[in-house]
């Protein structure tokens, strides 16, 4: 058996859990009625694109209108947690998604913008209570970014999409929603 069959969860569990506690809450993949922000990175833009490509179509498929998409275009990653934080501070969006690459280089470069961008990204979702997905690329080479920006269900945009929608859903769900208020 493979690492990652370990790591899934296993078929049926959210259903076992249900059975044994009061409430088990998740949100659900509708983007109805939502409205996203976008903040994406410039630098190593082609993958961003690929990545950005990714989020829209599950965005649509999801049932959100284009109409209700704000695309944001930061010069790279590092600057992405100030877009994600001037869209949350302006209150126009349920969530907002980061995208972008930094792909390890011969210099320690790599390691600060990446370590730097995720905590801001936390700083942001955690100081404001807004949604902020983590949709930025840390991989060792282009290769690993572009077998995860795929035109296809792995996409790395997609998978930040589908969250950010699901974030906003399970925020606004039963308990939670008298917890922690959004839009």
């Amino acid at each position: 058996m493979a690492g990652s069959d370990f790591a899934a969860l296993p078929v049926g569990a959210l259903d076992e859990v249900a059975s044994f506690v009061g409430a088990s809450l998740r949100g659900e993949h509708n983007g109805t009625g939502l409205r996203i922000g976008i903040a994406c990175a410039l630098f190593n833009g082609g993958i961003t694109k690929r990545l950005l490509d990714g989020a829209l179509e599950a965005l649509v498929e999801a049932g959100t209108e284009a109409q209700d998409v704000t695309v944001a275009w930061a010069p790279g990653a590092f600057e992405l947690p100030l877009v994600a934080r001037a869209f949350a501070g302006a209150g126009k969006v349920d969530a907002t998604l980061c995208l972008g690459a930094v792909i390890r280089g011969e210099t320690g470069h790599y390691d600060f913008v990446a370590g730097q961008c995720a905590a801001g990204i936390q700083q942001v979702q955690l100081s404001t209570g807004h949604p902020v997905v983590f949709g930025v690329l840390t991989t060792e080479t282009l290769a690993q970014a572009l077998a995860r920006s795929e035109p296809d269900l792995s996409n790395k945009g997609r998978e930040a999409a589908l969250t950010g929608i699901e974030m906003v859903r399970l925020l606004r769900t039963g308990p939670l929603s008298q917890v922690h208020a959004i839009g």
